[in-house]
C-alpha cells in the first residue's frame, strides 16, 4: 500500500489528526484570501461620523471585534496578522526537518568520525538556550520575519537530526540495506531511496511539531517588540495591546490573537499525533 494512502486512511481514522489538519487548512485559507476577508486597513484609523477617532471601541456590527487604541479594525489585524503566523510556521518546518533530516541521514549512515563530529556539533548547539539566542541573533541582524525564521531554523534542526540519527542506525544494518550494496547501489542511492522513505513518517512529526514551537517563537519575539515593525502579526497585535496599557480594559484587542495563536499551535501538535501513528504502529493498537 502507498504511503499516501497510508497517510489518508490514518488521518481519517485518527479524529485528532483530522481537526488539527483541518484547523491547518482554515488557516492557510484564511492567509490566502486575507485581502478579501479583511474588512479594513488593519493600519488605518477608523472615524465616526462627527470625525472622532473610534478608540477602543467593544465589537460591534461595523467592528466585529471591535477597535485598537489608534482606532484600526481588530477584526482586520486578526486576519491579515495570520499570514506571517502561517508563513513563518510552514518555512521554519519545511527548512527545519530538511537540515536535520539530511544530517540524521549522513551522521547515521556513515558513523565513525562523520558521526562524531556531528553528534558534538549537535551537543554544543544543545547547550545553546534557543530564546536568548533568538533574541541576541534578531537584535543583530534586526527585526524581520527572515531573521526570525532563521533564528528558528539555526538552533532547533537539532532535535529532528538526533532522533533520525537513531533511526537510521537501526535501518543500515537490516536485510534490504546489505541487498541494495551487493546489487551495487552507491551510498547516496542507498540515503536516499532505501533509507529516507522509511524516515519520512518521523520527519513528518517534526513538520507538525516545529510549525507550533515556530509560530510560538514568532508571536513572542514580535510580542517582545522584535518583530517586523511594516507588517502585522499576532503577536505585535499583542505587543501593542500590552504597550497601550489596554489589556485589561480591552479584552477584545488581547483576547483573539491569543486564541488565533492556541488553535493553530494545538493544530500541529494533532497533526503531529497522526504521523506519529504512522512512524510508529503500536500507537494504532492502543
Amino acid at each position: 500500500m502507498k504511503k499516501s494512502n497510508i497517510i489518508i486512511r490514518l488521518f481519517k481514522k485518527n479524529k485528532a489528526g483530522s481537526v488539527g489538519l483541518i484547523i491547518f487548512i482554515f488557516f492557510v485559507l484564511v492567509a490566502i484570501l486575507a485581502d478579501f476577508l479583511a474588512p479594513y486597513d488593519p493600519m488605518e484609523i477608523q472615524y465616526d461620523e462627527s470625525g472622532i477617532v473610534k478608540r477602543l471601541q467593544p465589537p460591534s456590527n461595523e467592528h466585529l471585534l471591535g477597535t485598537t487604541w489608534m482606532g484600526r479594525d481588530v477584526f482586520s489585524q486578526l486576519i491579515i496578522g495570520s499570514r506571517i503566523a502561517v508563513l513563518v510556521g510552514v518555512i521554519s518546518a519545511i527548512c527545519v526537518t530538511f537540515i536535520g533530516t539530511n544530517i540524521g541521514l549522513i551522521a547515521g549512515y556513515f558513523g565513525g568520525a562523520v558521526d562524531n563530529i556531528t553528534m558534538r556539533l549537535v551537543d554544543i548547539i544543545y547547550g545553546i538556550p534557543f530564546l536568548p539566542f533568538a533574541l541576541i541573533l534578531v537584535a543583530i541582524l534586526g527585526p524581520g520575519v527572515k531573521n526570525i525564521i532563521l533564528a528558528i531554523v539555526l538552533i532547533t534542526w537539532r532535535n529532528s537530526s538526533r532522533v533520525i540519527r537513531s533511526q537510521v542506525l537501526s535501518l543500515k544494518n537490516r536485510t534490504f540495506i546489505e541487498a541494495a550494496r551487493l546489487s551495487g547501489a552507491g551510498h547516496v542511492m542507498i540515503i536516499y531511496k532505501h533509507i529516507a522513505p522509511n524516515v519520512m513518517p518521523l520527519s513528518m512529526v517534526y513538520v507538525s511539531t516545529t510549525m507550533a514551537s515556530a509560530i510560538m517563537t514568532e508571536s513572542s519575539l514580535s510580542f517582545l517588540g522584535f518583530g517586523d515593525p511594516t507588517q502585522m502579526s499576532w503577536g505585535r497585535i499583542l505587543f501593542s495591546c500590552y504597550s497601550s496599557q489596554a489589556m485589561f480594559k480591552a479584552w477584545w484587542w488581547m483576547v483573539p490573537p491569543g486564541i488565533a495563536i492556541a488553535i493553530l499551535v494545538l493544530s500541529g501538535y494533532l497533526m503531529g499525533r497522526a504521523f506519529e501513528e504512522i512512524a510508529n504502529p503500536k500507537l494504532r493498537e492502543r
